[in-house]
């Protein structure tokens, strides 16, 4: 009988840790927003063209922990799970990743969205991190789809999601909108029929 992911989430609320000698992904904590401050504030002009529009206060402590808390909620009901990427050898923030809306039933299905820092992009960080997460969503959440979408003129997102298996399924109009205006996206997806899903990974 598959094990209920709300129970095993409700159980651990502060438990999940993906980690290998390189790198450690875990829950976002109120003690990391002067990492997430800095970084996030150094490479505003470098994430604005792929996010949704930045608000006013998007940068002030308040709103992080306005995101944190959202975060733990949708972590508790089994919603999302919003993790962010650390070098294990010094414990720098370089990025986040969330594995989000998480659909259960008939289809068992996630889609995952992402962000690296300015000074970290390039340099192989997002692939390292998706090499531990993929294998969490199949095995440890057994989902049996993972979605990913992207903007066309994105293509290091596009070619780093192929790098990791992912195929190329169609053209979205007017997906999501980003930084103020509604974009049209690519669909990538990768099955667990893709891989082996019962690859290890390393939880703590």
């Amino acid at each position: 009988m598959q094990k209920s992911v709300f129970r095993f989430l409700s159980r651990h609320s502060d438990a999940v840790e993906l980690e290998n000698d390189n790198y450690l992904l875990r829950l976002p904590r109120y003690s990391d927003f002067n990492q997430w401050h800095r970084l996030r504030a150094e490479s505003r002009r470098f994430l604005e063209p792929w996010e949704p529009t930045w608000r006013h206060d998007e940068l002030t402590e308040a709103a992080y922990r306005a995101r944190i808390i959202r975060g733990k909620q949708e972590y508790s009901s089994g919603q999302a799970i919003p993790l962010f990427i650390f070098l294990r050898e010094n414990t720098t923030l370089v990025g986040g990743i969330t594995i989000g809306y998480i659909r259960r039933g008939a289809a068992q299905s996630c889609m995952i969205g992402y962000w690296m820092g300015e000074r970290y992009s390039g340099q192989g960080h997002m692939f390292a991190a998706l090499q531990l997460v993929i294998p969490y969503i199949f095995s440890g959440l057994e989902l049996h789809r993972i979605e990913a979408a992207c903007i066309p003129d994105n293509e290091r997102s596009m070619r780093l999601l192929q790098k990791a298996g992912f195929q190329r399924e169609g053209h979205l109009r007017g997906y999501l909108k980003i930084n103020g205006q509604w974009r049209d996206h690519v669909m990538f997806s990768r099955l667990a029929s893709d891989t082996n899903p019962n690859r290890s990974f390393d939880q703590r």
